[in-house]
C-alpha cells in the first residue's frame, strides 16, 4: 500500500473569512489506528486525521458546519464517523452531519442504519471502483431502496477519468443525488467534456446537485488551478441553487503534497466572485440539502 501524503499541518485563514454558518460539505476523519482498525484489504490508509484536528481547522477557516464522509478505509463500520459526530455536536445545535459508505446499506441491519440516522447521517456515498468496495446490481437496487426509505440522499464519487459512464446507474433516481468533485470533468475540454455535458443535462431534472471540490487533482496546470475556474463557474451558472463546496480534507490518496485549506477557500471565491453566490454555495445550499438546523 503506498504511503500517501498527509494534510498541510499549518492551515491559514482565507481572506476574507467566509460568511457565517459556512459549510465544508465533504471532509473525512481517520484514526488513530489503535482505536479505529482499518478493514481487511482496505484499498488505502491515511495518516491520522482526527475530528479534533478537523475542528481546529474549521475554526481557523471560519467554517461553522460540516459533513463527514465515511472513507472506504473502514467499510461498513462507521464507528469513526459516529464518534466524530457525537464529539463535534456535543453541547449545542447539530452543526455537523454525516454521509455513510453505501456498503452499510447491504451489510448492516435496520437498527444500525437508524443509529446512523439518529446521529446525523443523511446520505450514502457510492464509491468508485478502484477503492475496493463494489455492489452487485441486486445490492445496488436494495441500497437505493433503503436510501429512499430513510429519506437520505445518494452521493456519487467519480472515476478518475470522469463521471459520464457512471451516470446511467443513477439518472432515474427520484431522491437527491450529489455528484462529487465536479464530476471530475476535464477542464481543458470545456463544454466538449462528456462528464460536464451529462451533468448539465441532469441538472434539468431538479434533483441533481454538484460538489465543487478536488480542484487540485482535476487541474491540468497545477496551483493556483486557474484552469478549473471556468469549469466551476459553468456548473454554478447552470445550477446556482444546487452547488455546494467541500475541502476533501485530509485529501485521501494524495501522491503530491495536499494544498493549504485557506488557498482552497480563496479558490472558491474565484469561482463565486459575488457575495450572493458565495452565500448560496457555502451557506444556503448546504443548509437546504443536508438539513442543518436553522440555529
Amino acid at each position: 500500500m503506498p504511503d500517501y501524503l498527509p494534510f498541510d499541518p499549518h492551515p491559514r485563514a482565507p481572506v476574507p473569512l467566509p460568511p457565517p454558518l459556512a459549510c465544508d460539505s465533504q471532509f473525512h476523519v481517520f484514526g488513530p489506528r489503535e482505536q479505529y482498525p482499518v478493514r481487511p484489504n482496505a484499498a488505502y490508509e491515511m495518516p491520522t486525521a482526527t475530528w479534533q484536528v478537523a475542528q481546529r481547522l474549521h475554526a481557523t477557516l471560519g467554517i461553522a458546519r460540516g459533513v463527514i464522509v465515511q472513507a472506504t478505509t473502514y467499510g461498513a463500520d462507521h464507528t469513526v464517523v459516529l464518534d466524530a459526530l457525537e464529539g463535534l455536536n456535543a453541547g449545542g445545535p447539530r452543526r455537523y452531519m454525516g454521509c455513510a459508505n453505501a456498503a452499510v446499506l447491504t451489510e448492516r441491519d435496520d437498527a444500525y442504519l437508524q443509529k446512523l440516522h439518529d446521529t446525523g447521517v443523511r446520505g450514502a456515498r457510492f464509491t468508485r471502483g478502484g477503492l475496493g468496495i463494489s455492489l452487485s446490481a441486486a445490492e445496488q437496487a436494495r441500497a437505493f431502496a433503503r436510501v429512499k426509505e430513510l429519506g437520505w440522499y445518494v452521493k456519487v464519487q467519480p472515476e478518475p477519468d470522469g463521471i459520464a459512464a457512471q451516470l446511467a446507474t443513477f439518472e432515474a433516481l427520484d431522491v437527491p443525488v450529489l455528484l462529487d468533485h465536479m464530476g471530475r470533468a476535464d477542464p481543458s475540454r470545456g463544454d466538449g467534456d462528456p462528464s460536464l455535458a451529462r451533468m448539465l443535462e441532469l441538472f434539468e431534472r431538479g434533483n441533481f446537485w454538484v460538489m465543487l471540490s478536488l480542484s487540485e487533482k482535476i487541474s491540468k496546470t497545477g496551483a493556483p488551478w486557474d484552469d478549473v475556474v471556468p469549469l466551476a463557474r459553468r456548473l454554478i451558472e447552470a445550477a446556482p441553487d444546487r452547488c455546494v463546496w467541500g475541502s476533501d480534507w485530509p485529501h485521501p490518496v494524495s501522491m503530491k503534497q495536499p494544498p493549504n485549506e485557506g488557498a482552497l477557500l480563496e479558490l472558491l471565491y474565484r469561482f463565486t466572485p459575488d457575495a450572493a453566490t458565495r452565500q448560496k454555495v457555502l451557506v444556503d445550499n448546504p443548509a437546504r440539502f443536508f438539513g442543518f438546523e436553522t440555529a
